[in-house]
């Protein structure tokens, strides 16, 4: 596309300039947790690009991994490799690669009323695999959904994909922080999810209609799947991909998950007592007990309230690491926010006014 049909897509898309990625980390550039996994069986947060889920029922086991494959204009990817296969899915298997979004950044759809606005998904994907994939938007408020097909024409050659879904009059969003849209890439689906007729438009949610003409892409360990350069904006017309920096993308992230490790540092990984420690502090001391208290301001305020995982200096979790000492003992206590964490820790055998240590790695994803 030339710079003038670009700008001209910008304007013609009355969008605005900006912020107008309803998708987060859509680059595929931040991977907090790590950039790869293996022996993937059930849905998760892989360690792979942020922000994006696995949905998996008995669909094969999985690598998934940040990548850097990617087409030109794009630094990585997320890729899933398909290690063990499911050839003969049952009813109830699938396997999605999802994105949760919240309420209160989707209310500009105006879902719900006679103004509801009609969004456009645009993606680079690739794969070994040609054939008919499903791309979905389902609305948990209300249990509704939407899918559209696309084709994987060329094997192992990144192709660009444009959905546009029609605005939905029925099913207002909360305006809340909790999940409301899922935008969903269908990859496996078994007959509970594939033998109606495909919901091209929304409707209630009927599961057999959700990803008729699905390719099993468990079928076989040849088989991979990568994406990238996802946007999800309002409007019928795809706009170039707004691009946004390490650290504006790792700020929205982190609103999700954070951790205390350096970026590039799994969770759980040892570390020398005295070099690379998330967070050193002396703590108050009762004298009494020997115990220490620590407090520990988060980065970025929390969707909500989180979970936090703390790490001593040698990977085990539910510890803390004593300055003292360099050895370890598991936390006692802890009270948190959506802004701060507390920890209690300690004993009487830890040293009179002993510092405290330790990586916190804090959840909040929907």
């Amino acid at each position: 596309m030339s710079k003038a049909a670009e700008l001209a897509a910008l304007i013609g898309s009355q969008t605005a300039l900006s912020n107008r990625n309803l998708v987060i980390n859509g680059a595929m550039q931040v991977a907090q947790r790590g950039t790869s996994e293996t022996g993937i069986t059930a849905g998760k947060y892989a360690n792979a690009p942020d922000r994006f889920q696995l949905g998996l029922a008995s669909a094969g086991t999985w690598t998934a991994a940040q990548s850097t494959d990617a087409p030109d204009g794009f630094s990585n990817s997320y890729r899933l490799d398909c290690t063990t296969a499911d050839a003969s899915l049952s009813g109830g298997d699938l396997l999605v690669f999802q994105q949760a979004i919240e309420g209160q950044n989707l209310q500009h759809l105006k879902k719900g009323t006679s103004s509801a606005k009609s969004v456009t998904v645009s993606f680079h994907v690739k794969s070994n695999k040609t054939g008919t994939y499903i791309a979905e938007l389902f609305d948990a408020d209300n249990s509704r959904q939407i899918s559209q097909a696309y084709t994987i024409s060329s094997a192992n050659t990144w192709e660009k994909k444009t959905l546009t879904y029609a605005g939905d009059t029925s099913g207002a969003l909360d305006n809340d922080n909790a999940v409301s849209l899922y935008f969903v890439c269908w990859l496996a689906a078994g007959s509970s999810y594939s033998s109606g007729t495909l919901s091209t438009s929304w409707t209630a949610n009927t599961q057999a209609n959700r990803a008729v003409g699905q390719v099993n892409l468990a079928d076989s360990t040849d088989n991979d799947w990568a994406i990238t350069g996802v946007q999800l904006e309002v409007g019928e017309q795809a706009t170039p991909f707004e691009h946004r920096s390490f650290g504006d993308v790792l700020k929205q992230c982190e609103r999700y998950y954070e951790k205390t490790y350096e970026y590039g540092t799994a969770p759980g990984t040892a570390e020398a007592y005295d070099t690379n420690i998330g967070m050193r502090i002396n703590g108050l001391d009762d004298e009494t007990s020997g115990q220490r208290y620590m407090v520990f301001r988060l980065r970025t305020e929390k969707r909500a309230r989180p979970t936090n995982t703390y790490y001593g200096h040698l990977g085990g979790s539910g510890k803390i690491s004593t300055a003292d000492t360099g050895g370890t003992f598991t936390e006692r206590n802890v009270g948190l926010s959506i802004t701060s964490t507390s920890m209690v820790g300690g004993g009487s055998s830890n040293g009179a006014y002993a510092g405290l240590a330790v990586y916190i790695v804090s959840d909040a994803e929907l």
